[in-house]
């Protein structure tokens, strides 16, 4: 698939679960269907366990495997790093990737801290000044609704933004006996459902509005505060013990804010919503019309234009399938929707693209920062019982 004028972009992924079968998909499928200017090529995956990553390896289409992420950063043939480990080792394998002069992408929440992040972005600007540079997957900015709600608000259709209201809601931790995991452990996590999910509904409101975050007032609570440690186990990272063991993030996360233009904001996260698999729910209210998005009707955008006659006017459905649409060009014909994993190849091309352009890959390491500044202030809001925290710039 390489030629002279398509060179390759040699990957090194780190982490085979979830996110690292999703990435992987992605940087599988991006150059069937996308005309890109670096070819992928999926050189090495890395995990702790030399069965289970050699396994994965062969199953997730990677011609090699390492069971130390050091020896991958020192691998000739790795020019891009693709971190999808749990938060708390983001920040050392990030930064010394980019020290080494490799491309970094990161799973999202970026740290577990602001002073990782921080540390982090610093990094990144650093390392940008050689050519090298990092990025943060928040990857549903690259659903196409999504993408159109952007460009919408770009376009002034909404106006002057007025309200942001915003949920993230699951249900798979609401049984009691459900076991315990690294997610439910603060020092693997950094937090529960707030930087689990609560940080894509901060960076995606963000990302529509084209605005930030200047302060919160929050709300966090733990409904199950022990659960059963994994049978096959009996203990889990930090967590000793037979039996139970302590949950120590939260399991909901409530919190108003307000916008830089002025807009007033609720955001909700929960792992607790029964019913809800992955209802990612943003609403927009501006002067002169409205967008609402659900992720369980995910290839939907409803939009409102306040200049239509009263007499017709009304929410419109918009099926964002059209190759007119961000990303669906590229895909099926009109009409024949697109899935999660979708968003994960969006992501590698528009990664692919800024590489070859020697742009900066958005969300940048920085914009990650910043949905941390804003985690970071709900949970001293939440511990203060404050009425209202300010975000740093």
């Amino acid at each position: 698939m390489t030629s002279p004028s398509r060179p390759t972009l040699r990957v090194g992924l780190i982490g085979y679960a979830f996110m690292g079968a999703a990435h992987s998909h992605a940087w599988r499928t991006a150059p069937r269907f996308f005309d890109l200017p670096l070819v992928p090529e999926l050189t090495v995956l890395a995990g702790r366990d030399a069965a289970r990553v050699t396994d994965a390896a062969g199953r997730l289409g990677w011609s090699s495997s390492e069971t130390d992420w050091h020896r991958l950063l020192e691998r000739d043939d790795v020019d891009l790093v693709d971190i999808c480990s749990p938060g708390d080792t983001h920040a050392e394998m990030a930064i010394a990737a980019l020290a080494a002069g490799k491309h970094v992408l990161c799973e999202k929440p970026l740290a577990n801290t602001v002073a990782e992040a921080e540390a982090m972005a610093a990094a990144a600007e650093r390392a940008a000044a050689s050519g090298v540079r990092a990025m943060v997957g928040f990857t549903y900015r690259r659903v196409p609704a999504i993408a159109l709600a952007a460009r919408l608000v770009a376009d002034g259709r909404l106006g002057e933004i007025r309200h942001v209201r915003a949920q993230y809601l699951q249900d798979w931790i609401a049984d009691p006996a459900a076991p315990m995991s690294w997610r439910l452990q603060k020092e693997k996590a950094g937090s529960g459902a707030l930087g689990d999910i609560g940080a894509h509904i901060v960076d995606l409101t963000q990302f529509i509005t084209g605005q930030r975050i200047t302060g919160v007032s929050a709300v966090l609570e733990t409904f199950v505060r022990k659960r059963p440690l994994p049978a096959s186990s009996g203990k889990l990272g930090g967590v000793g013990g037979e039996g139970m063991g302590e949950v120590t993030v939260d399991d909901a996360a409530v919190f108003l804010g307000r916008f830089t233009g002025g807009a007033l904001a609720t955001f909700e996260a929960t792992r607790f919503a029964l019913g809800r698999k992955n209802a990612i729910r943003i609403e927009v209210n501006g002067s002169a019309g409205s967008l609402a998005f659900d992720f369980e009707d995910m290839n939907v955008l409803h939009f409102f234009d306040g200049a239509e006659p009263a007499a017709t006017a009304g929410f419109r459905r918009i099926v964002v399938t059209e190759p007119e649409h961000p990303y669906v060009g590229a895909w099926w014909p009109a009409g024949h929707g697109l899935g999660y994993e979708h968003g994960f190849t969006h992501q590698v091309v528009d990664l692919v693209t800024a590489l070859a352009e020697g742009s900066q890959p958005t969300p940048s390491f920085a914009d990650g920062l910043q949905v941390q500044r804003v985690l970071e202030a709900v949970e001293r809001s939440a511990a203060a019982r404050s009425t209202w925290t300010d975000i740093p710039t």
